[in-house]
């Protein structure tokens, strides 16, 4: 029969599987304080030239051409009324055929975001693809619009 004699507690120390977090803190708050130091030295004012831009300002047309869609869905040219169908030929008429010309559409408050796409892209398939939406503002005058056009 065979009888240690030796305490297992007796100074062998058993082996750890755990990580020693304290060199990786102390090497973390180092360079922390390194990146805290250096930081404002690298805010350096830098000259910057920037470009000048040769684009001249577009001139605003003389007789600006507005389609505007009703709250009823209807389109009007102008002051005149104009049925869909008859959009391109009432458009030709106004631009003699000059379908570079930028028609500017307006659409009160109350026109579903679908149907003014459907009225945009009437316009793409007649041809005019120079298309400029109208900002509508309240004058303060009951139910009175003045229409800023927006390049």
């Amino acid at each position: 029969m065979a009888v240690t004699l030796k305490d297992p507690h007796d100074g062998d120390l058993a082996e750890l599987s755990e990580i020693n977090v304290t060199p990786f803190i102390d090497v973390m708050l180092v360079l922390l304080i390194i990146f805290m130091v250096a930081a404002p030295l690298s805010t350096v004012d830098v000259g910057v030239d920037l470009p000048t831009s040769n684009a001249q300002p577009q001139p605003r047309p003389d007789k600006p051409l507005y389609l505007t869609v009703k709250p009823d869905l209807s389109l009007a040219l102008g002051n005149e009324d104009v049925a869909r169908e008859a959009l391109q030929a009432a458009l030709d008429g106004q631009t003699s055929g000059d379908r570079e010309q930028r028609v500017f559409l307006r659409a009160d408050g109350v026109v579903p975001y679908r149907d003014l796409m459907a009225v945009m892209n009437l316009l793409r398939g007649a041809g005019y693809l120079k298309v400029a939406l109208v900002g509508l503002e309240d004058t303060g005058q009951g139910s009175a619009i003045a229409a800023t056009p927006r390049p």
